[in-house]
């Protein structure tokens, strides 16, 4: 009897996985289910010889997203599905999201550089609508230079975001947490992203972070938990998920974001995380 396949999309910079992620196949093993890394964008890939796709390290889509949407919406069995894949690789969820009454970043999306707003006495962060690991974002404390930030995504055909600057999080950090089958597994503490001026210019994949495990507070978990649950409503119970919140302006807890895509999931933070995903994506299979 041939055991189930799953493919573990990643990208060229990552043939062999992400370190973190290379935990995953021995768990599924355990399970009698047969993964190995392919490439989302390799030609030469036989999607069809899998009974799932895990979509996992493909950390270069931000510069190709409409190919790699085009993509996954040809993969008959995908996770996270590729409706998913569209709504959250596009940060203007955090519209309805607000609209919705969730505890989230107050974020605007300016139409041209004049629309951005003025910044506080933190500052603002200005930052690409689509994007991952920080890169091409930037704190401002004056509006001159967060116009001149807003032009120049724009004319790179990039839509921006603006958000308040949170100085809560120079003190706690982010907490990510993470949730399997849409029931939360572990959580871990990321150390601010942002040098105190300028901007994170790209020399990789992503900006390196300081990741150690955390247990959230009570008001961060539920946070989280009250955005799962929306997003449970809305596509349905998702496999894997990562909800990263930050203090607010009164401390509580507010979403910074929703990384339904391709998160780094920090299998190595917590004892038995890779067997749990591992179940789950068995469960996917048809």
């Amino acid at each position: 009897m041939t055991s189930a396949r799953i493919a573990l999309a990643t990208c060229a910079e990552l043939p062999d996985l992400d370190p973190d992620d290379r935990l995953l196949p021995p768990a599924l093993a355990a399970l009698g289910i047969a993964s190995e890394p392919v490439r989302w964008d390799d030609p030469g890939a036989d999607w069809g010889a899998f009974d799932l796709v895990a979509v996992r390290n493909t950390w270069d889509y931000p510069g190709r997203r409409d190919e790699f949407l085009a993509w996954a919406e040809r993969i008959p069995h995908i996770v996270n599905p590729a409706p998913v894949l569209r709504w959250t690789t596009d940060k203007r969820y955090f519209v309805e999201l607000e609209a919705a009454g969730l505890p989230v970043v107050h974020t605007v999306f300016p139409a041209s550089a004049g629309d951005v707003p003025e910044p506080g006495p933190d500052g603002i962060v200005v930052k690409p609508a689509v994007g991952a690991g920080s890169v091409d974002a930037g704190r401002h404390t004056d509006r001159a230079s967060a116009e001149e930030h807003a032009a120049e995504l724009l004319a790179d055909q990039r839509a921006p975001m603006v958000q308040p600057f949170l100085p809560g999080i120079a003190e706690r950090g982010e907490t990510a947490l993470i949730f399997f089958g849409g029931v939360y597994s572990h959580a871990i503490h990321k150390g601010p992203m942002l040098p105190e001026t300028g901007i994170v210019r790209p020399y990789g994949l992503f900006q390196p972070e300081s990741i150690v495990a955390r247990e959230p507070t009570s008001a961060e978990r539920a946070a989280g938990e009250r955005v799962i649950a929306w997003i449970g409503e809305r596509f349905g119970t998702l496999p894997y998920a990562r909800i990263d919140v930050v203090p607010g302006p009164a401390g509580e807890p507010v979403v910074l974001e929703c990384e339904l895509a391709e998160p780094s999931l920090f299998l190595g933070t917590a004892a038995g995380t890779a067997d749990r995903l591992a179940v789950c994506l068995a469960e996917e299979i048809c």
